[in-house]
């Protein structure tokens, strides 16, 4: 059995899930006293408040003029689906699968809505796809980053400024954190539960003036649910854009949402957020290239994420084990850190290669991933001693 001692530093926050996401330094209930709990989201008063998260939003990303942001069901999946179902269909369409998430797009997109001309341009987990086979002329649908994997968009110039079809972005673990280029987007989507470590179930959706164009100009050919609906009488529903929600959403996690974006602008808005995620991955960098034990899951730097930090184990003693070993030595290994209470939620997606995964969000101090190092080190010597 090996005793080495404990790390004395712990991280202030044990919170690395990646998603729903840590709450921002300093949180607590008392953020929600205001919630309008019991009204109506259709009265004035709830009205504002959702409006005002779109506002603040829209200002803290810098949204060009024109583009609509509207509060939709289902979370960062139910933007996408919206605009998969409302969108899709009028162009040939190019999907990029390289997760979990993405290959869920693809999936919709092949076995779903059956769009005869769609492509697929694969990559394993840990790359990314060959963007020099993507035709930009044909719609294309793409994760900004792969949360389940920890890799992202290598650069914006690797989309036309000029393009004829739509570029559909899911951008749930990339906004308030990465640099968007919205001049290059068409829809962007993203939920609240991620960077500002706002709460599930609501989603966020993007709309570029030529998005607009394309539902009012070519409605989709198949029927719609209410919840996708994004036009009445071939005209897009302005009210969905100005807080008027399709369904109804909670007043608390709206008051949360607001929250964390007044916490976001007093930190010093976007370029502060995403200097604190990068300063999140660096730390991380600092101590892979010294670990015997752990390597990158993205192994090219220009496609690694700073938020979903996907890590692989490469210890011989874990390359070693049967395959169920493997797994129940991971389980020991966050197990170790969730009863020391040190990090909660580590593990690497289900359909991932083993390994870990650190949420490294703008609301994760750098001092607490700096803190969850050692203590990685100290379960990963103890579980080598165990099933070695």
């Amino acid at each position: 059995m090996n005793d080495a001692a404990p790390p004395r530093a712990r991280p202030g926050n044990p919170c690395f899930s990646s998603g729903p996401c840590a709450k921002r330094p300093g949180w607590s209930i008392e953020a929600l006293s205001g919630a309008l709990l019991g009204r109506s989201h259709r009265a004035p008063e709830g009205r504002a408040r959702l409006r005002e998260v779109i506002d603040r939003s829209a200002a803290l990303l810098g949204l060009p003029p024109g583009w609509r942001l509207g509060i939709v069901p289902g979370s960062d999946t139910g933007a996408v689906e919206m605009a998969l179902w409302a969108l899709l269909g009028s162009r040939p369409v190019d999907v990029l699968s390289f997760e979990s998430f993405s290959a869920t797009w693809a999936n919709d997109v092949v076995a779903q809505l059956r769009l005869p001309e769609a492509r697929v341009i694969e990559a394993d987990y840990g790359a990314f796809p060959d963007l020099a086979e993507v035709d930009w002329s044909r719609d294309v649908v793409f994760a900004w980053n792969g949360t389940t994997s920890g890799v992202r968009f290598p650069g914006a110039d690797a989309i036309p400024p000029e393009h004829d079809g739509l570029a559909i972005c899911d951008a749930t673990s990339a906004a308030f954190a990465m640099e968007l280029p919205w001049d290059r987007l068409d829809v962007v989507t993203w939920s609240w539960q991620k960077v500002l470590g706002g709460e599930a179930a609501h989603g966020m959706l993007a709309l570029s003036p030529r998005a607009v164009a394309r539902l009012e100009g070519a409605p989709a050919p198949r029927p719609l649910p209410k919840l996708f609906r994004l036009t009445a009488k071939n005209r897009l529903v302005e009210g969905i854009f100005t807080g008027d929600t399709i369904n109804t959403p909670s007043m608390l996690c709206v008051e949360d949402a607001l929250d964390g974006l007044r916490w976001a602008e007093g930190v010093g808005g976007l370029p502060a957020l995403i200097r604190r995620s990068e300063n999140n991955l660096a730390a991380v960098a600092r101590w892979e290239a010294g670990s015997s034990w752990a390597r990158f899951l993205a192994a090219d730097p220009a496609t690694r994420s700073s938020t979903s930090i996907c890590l692989r184990m490469v210890a011989p003693w874990f390359e070693a084990l049967a395959p169920a070993e493997g797994v129940a030595a991971l389980a020991h290994l966050t197990g170790l850190l969730s009863a020391e209470g040190v990090a909660y939620d580590i593990g690497g997606y289900r359909d991932a290669p083993p390994g870990l995964r650190l949420w490294g969000g703008a609301t994760v101090e750098t001092a607490d991933i700096e803190a969850l190092l050692q203590w990685l080190d100290w379960a990963e010597s103890r579980t080598r001693a165990r099933y070695a």
